[in-house]
């Protein structure tokens, strides 16, 4: 297995598309591509999967600690020929870095440069980002100078560059002439009108077919004329890249931690998991926890399925019900299904996205109001600006669905929507009814269930939302975080079932 990571010198360099590229001109060489992506994005991740077929992972040091990230690598790159990782904002930036990954991952870096507008200063900012890189490697909460490391003088460190937007042959040859002491594998060209749609989350999602096929083609073949792609696989030795045998002892599994909670995987539990163009952010780790923890996942649409199936659960999570607020609105037997199972003390988990679909509805950005399926006693809103951005960890202050009270998990945030105070029509007697307390109270008694912090633990005003055996928050959770929190997950399902079924 070879890997490597693209890394940039600032968001919006053209990562994303040099990664696309890469992945599509590896599968058209006839490798197996396992893909990464630094950091909580959903939807680059999704990008990924359109390419290479193969679900992309999140590699998240904040959100899952060093142990898990390395597991998850190691375990998923098993079977691929090569595994690229597309990193996070600038390649230096956060406490959470991607070269910090790239150290942990003892991998190397392909540095992206957007050349639009200069020529010679690229070898400039080039040579400033290796000697950077150099100096100074983050390991834990310690800086370690490469003068102490002699065995990682390659692994990690920026090994290639590529450069993006370049405007012709002699506008590259410049480029090129400009860099030394690291190796300038190729680069895009300006006009290869290649264009991935943006909307107010960030990029469209991969459910929604942004990228026609023969758009990736184009990029593929742009990939294959303009980079040396065989220095990537490995193939003429000119790239010290990562290379080495992954084994099933890289990734022993987090099952002790579970044992040590006094928690067992559970059997044959079924979760119905909301998935379509409206709820597509998920964490597919969650997925495979959840099923090593003996659950089976179904899954179905709001937007186009009449009722829940046949399941013990329900998971709803992120997307962009306000996008499509029309049609879930519209899908009143749906919306009645959702309701009847939550009434009836059936366990559901919504997130963000989820939280707004169960909610008494939705103001889109135009103002119109979409009624939703009304089991928590508020609205919401989407609205302009800054969106409510950030890592968050939770901890748990009562027995839920999640864990026990005390029980601490981590996530993210990202959202344009908020809780809105204002009157809407009750869905069931179609009386109006007035959402003031909820909002002039801040929290509603259902919300004291989560304690939330951000990364540096302050305490930020979001909550966890309690309706029976319902639990809704914005905060997007890594099961990754905690150990036991799919088995958790998993027991309470089964042990609802049985009070249900009984009651």
């Amino acid at each position: 297995m070879n890997g490597t990571l693209i890394a940039g010198t600032h968001s919006g360099c053209g990562k994303t598309t040099v990664t696309l590229g890469i992945l599509a001109a590896l599968r058209k060489k006839g490798l197996n591509v396992q893909s990464f992506k630094a950091g909580p994005d959903f939807i680059d991740s999704g990008l990924h999967k359109v390419i290479t077929g193969r679900h992309s992972r999140n590699l998240d040091i904040w959100m899952c600690g060093e142990d898990y990230v390395k597991e998850c690598f190691y375990k998923n790159s098993l079977d691929a020929d090569i595994s690229i990782i597309e990193g996070v904002m600038g390649l230096h930036d956060g406490d959470f870095s991607t070269s910090r990954l790239a150290a942990l991952l003892d991998i190397p870096v392909i540095l992206v440069v957007d050349a639009y507008g200069m020529a010679e200063s690229a070898g400039a900012i080039v040579k400033g980002f290796l000697e950077y890189s150099a100096k100074v490697r983050k390991r834990g909460s310690m800086e370690v100078f490469a003068s102490e490391l002699p065995n990682f003088l390659t692994s990690g460190l920026i090994a290639g560059v590529i450069f993006n937007r370049v405007a012709s042959e002699k506008h590259y040859k410049r480029l090129k002439n400009s860099v030394q002491d690291v190796q300038v594998l190729g680069y895009l060209p300006r006009d290869l009108s290649f264009e991935i749609p943006h909307r107010h989350l960030g990029l469209t999602v991969a459910e929604e077919n942004p990228i026609a096929k023969e758009n990736i083609e184009r990029l593929a073949n742009a990939v294959l004329e303009h980079v040396n792609v065989e220095a990537i696989i490995g193939r003429n030795n000119s790239l010290p890249l990562h290379s080495r045998k992954a084994s099933k002892g890289d990734c022993p599994g987090f099952t002790g931690a579970a044992v040590e909670s006094g928690l067992s995987p559970t059997s044959a539990i079924k979760i119905a998991v909301a998935y379509d163009k409206a709820f597509c952010f998920y964490y597919e780790d969650n997925f495979d926890l959840l099923k090593d923890a003996g659950a089976e996942i179904i899954k179905f649409s709001p937007l186009y399925d009449q009722t829940v199936p046949e399941a013990d659960a329900v998971y709803i999570g992120g997307g962009y019900p306000e996008l499509y607020a029309k049609e879930l609105s519209g899908n009143a037997s749906m919306l009645e299904s959702i309701y009847n199972w939550a009434d009836a003390g059936r366990p559901i988990y919504a997130e963000c996205g989820g939280l707004m679909y169960l909610s008494k509805g939705i103001y889109v950005f135009d103002g119109n109001f979409f009624a939703m399926a009304d089991i928590l006693p508020f609205a919401t809103r989407m609205r302009k600006g800054r969106p409510s951005l950030g890592y968050r960890e939770v901890e748990l202050n009562d027995n839920c669905i999640l864990g026990r009270k005390g029980g601490r998990l981590r996530g993210h945030e990202f959202h344009y929507s908020e809780i809105t105070e204002g009157t809407v029509p009750d869905l069931r007697t179609d009386l109006p009814i007035s959402l003031g307390g909820v909002v002039e109270s801040g929290l509603s008694p259902s919300a004291e269930i989560y304690s939330v912090r951000n990364n540096h633990s302050e305490f930020v005003n979001t909550a966890g939302y309690k309706f029976k055996n319902t639990l809704a928050s914005y905060v997007h959770i890594h099961f990754g975080s905690n150990p036991g929190a799919a088995v958790n997950f998993v027991d309470f399902i089964k042990e609802t079932s049985w009070k249900t079924s009984y009651s």
